[in-house]
């Protein structure tokens, strides 16, 4: 009631007159209203925006010398009156004259920051002012029925005026009595947009948007408590604390990206973090911070977060700002999509938006930022790792998803990703791509002279094949993750001679082939005899048998399932890389070991015995692999209980 009042006694009307809108057609209002942003809340990011661009412009001029008066405490103060139906935007910065109004807002998109900024090129601050749009002002229209524009110029007696239109092309523009330098936008709510006329909604947006505007934005009040001025005790000694209201201001006007790195601690980045994700309890593994000047402008700081194994739920992490006016958390035009699981801030003028500030256009400077923040990520990825690799080594995990991620999109990355993407095998020690290759050269090259790298992505379930291939004195890569397959294959194209397999993708022997080759105990009759045997103890649909010569050693039978059919299953799962191929079909082969007695043995046996031996050598076999289940998994039991004694 009292800021109603005041407005009332302050008003005096004089010398009104009209006009009208200088637009090309008569239906501007209604595509304004409808169309010129995606998301009517946006007006209060643009009003506001203007009103920090006039607070800047104000210090600048006084910078200059060109404004003798009292700059004073620039501020900006959002006002909601839900019973006159207003929200204000009221500013105490350059404030317009009669005529700034009619060549700024009268004439559509002529945009008065854009003509300032050129003005001033050159002098400090002037790089700072936001609006380059010339309709930011007109998207009031959009959920105000009456806007009104109360404002009194910085110049020495300067009449103050008010400007008002219903949102026709047709305004008034009035002399008013104001005594204080600045602008108020007062936007007369209408009715399909009083959601506009509640305090969490307006505290919301300007949460959003505002949140680190570089001038103080005011909201309410809130309520803080200190020492008793009195100096009153409580019943403990100790002096009171009272309750009293104080502005609330919504934004940090000096963020931790606004400022040099030498200037912040560790400390200082964290709790930056915590500003910019308040229900995020993992602290980033580390940062970076991007303070570029030419051949673009650009800062920010940019976070790794904790990824683990799904790549889906961080994105949108990364603000973009403009002149810490936020813009958009879809950045996707501006940093290469694997960028996109990083969280963070992204700050530049130079980004090029459309008229709703709302979608980014390709150009020239979009494609740079892009490449700089891509070499910016690897260079510190390089150095870390170089720095401390130890340290490295324990946030592997942490990193693989993303250094996978970054080495399968982006062929700059992966060319720097080479001499910091690690392999871990199952004794946990870890090796860049080229010590791995070298150390396994001797030993697991086979007879084509290609260097066979042999993994696991689940030790314990592939326990009895990593084992085997470690008494043979072979060593196992420990690889997991959604990732995997897909970049296996991208290091067997881009590595000289070196392929990959996983140790139950086939036997030994055939994932490693040297010149030598163990002879079969049985004969082709033999094999011919028993092969039925084998074939009727499985699902022909999905089992292959065959027959191989192994050592006496290995077990009677072992179910694999082939490398390529396996990894275009996975890469199906991830999706992409095989559809091409069509669906993959479950398959798997049950290698029959000719040289294992329980095996020979079976030539000697009744059909029945062969049939009974050969399904309990089978079944043990899927038990292995923890592919017997159901119903086969009962019987197994069942049967196997009646041996018991």
């Amino acid at each position: 009631m009292a800021y109603r009042l005041t407005i009332a006694t302050q008003i005096k009307y004089f010398n009104m007159r009209t006009g009208q809108i200088n637009v090309q057609t008569e239906n501007i209002f209604p595509i304004i209203k409808k169309f010129l942003y995606s998301d009517h809340e946006i007006f209060l990011r643009e009003l506001v925006s203007n009103a920090v661009d006039a607070s800047q412009k104000i210090k600048v001029l006084a910078a200059n010398g060109e404004y003798k008066g009292e700059v004073g405490d620039l501020k900006v103060e959002v006002i909601l009156d839900p019973v006159e139906k207003t929200l204000t935007i009221r500013d105490n910065g350059i404030g317009m004259t009669a005529d700034e109004i009619d060549k700024y807002i009268n004439q559509i998109a002529f945009s008065g920051a854009e003509e300032f900024v050129q003005q001033y090129k050159g002098n400090e601050g002037a790089e700072q002012i936001i609006g380059h749009f010339g309709l930011g002002f007109y998207s009031g229209f959009m959920v105000a029925e009456k806007v009104q524009i109360r404002t009194l110029s910085r110049h020495d007696g300067s009449q103050a005026v008010q400007w008002e239109s219903n949102g026709s092309p047709d305004y008034t523009i009035t002399d008013i009595e104001k005594t204080t330098r600045g602008t108020d936008i007062v936007l007369y709510i209408s009715e399909e947009s009083k959601e506009f006329l509640e305090k969490e909604r307006i505290s919301g947006i300007l949460n959003k948007y505002c949140k680190f505007l570089p001038i103080p934005v005011l909201f309410g009040n809130k309520t803080e408590y200190i020492d008793s001025p009195e100096g009153e005790k409580d019943e403990n000694d100790k002096i009171k604390r009272v309750a009293i209201e104080v502005p609330n201001q919504i934004n940090n006007v000096t963020p931790a990206w606004t400022k040099a790195p030498i200037d912040l601690t560790d400390e200082d980045y964290k709790n930056f973090y915590r500003e910019l994700y308040p229900m995020t309890f993992d602290d980033p593994l580390f940062h970076i911070h991007l303070n570029v000047d030419y051949p673009f402008n650009l800062t920010g700081i940019l976070y790794f977060p904790r990824i683990k194994e799904n790549v889906e739920v961080q994105r949108n992490k990364i603000n973009l700002y403009s002149n810490q006016v936020f813009i958009t958390d879809s950045v996707a035009e501006i940093v290469p999509e694997f960028l996109t699981l990083l969280h963070g801030v992204i700050d530049s003028p130079d980004i090029p938006l459309n008229v709703s500030r709302s979608y980014l256009q390709s150009d020239g400077n979009v494609k740079k930022i892009a490449a700089h923040i891509t070499k910016k990520v690897a260079d510190k990825l390089a150095e870390m790792f170089k720095k401390d690799r130890k340290d490295f080594e324990d946030k592997w995990n942490d990193l693989q998803v993303f250094v996978q991620y970054g080495s399968l999109s982006e062929d700059k990355f992966a060319d720097k990703a080479k001499s910091f993407s690690l392999l871990k095998n199952t004794d946990n020690a870890y090796f860049t791509l080229e010590e791995y290759k070298e150390k396994i050269s001797a030993l697991q090259t086979d007879k084509d002279n290609k260097v066979v790298c042999l993994y696991t992505n689940n030790p314990e379930e592939q326990f009895s094949f990593v084992k085997k291939a470690k008494e043979r004195g072979y060593d196992v890569l420990h690889i997991d993750g959604p990732l995997a397959p897909h970049w296996i294959a991208k290091l067997e194209q881009t590595m000289e001679n070196i392929s990959f397999a996983r140790v139950d993708a086939d036997t030994l022997d055939k994932l490693i082939k040297k010149s030598e080759e163990i002879p079969s105990k049985l004969s082709k009759e033999d094999e011919e005899t028993l092969k039925p045997v084998f074939t009727n103890s499985v699902n022909n649909e999905k089992y292959t048998v065959q027959f191989e010569s192994m050592s006496e050693t290995d077990a009677p039978i072992i179910i694999t399932q082939p490398e390529f059919i396996r990894r275009m299953m996975e890469q199906q799962k991830l999706g992409g890389g095989g559809g091409f191929y069509g669906a993959f079909p479950e398959m798997y082969t049950m290698v029959v070991n000719a040289n294992h007695p329980k095996v020979s043995n079976l030539l000697a046996k009744s059909e029945e015995e062969r049939a009974t031996v050969a399904k309990q050598l089978t079944d043990l076999a899927l038990l292995a692999q923890g592919m017997l289940k159901g119903e086969a998994l009962n019987s197994f039991i069942e049967r196997n209980i009646e041996h018991i004694s």
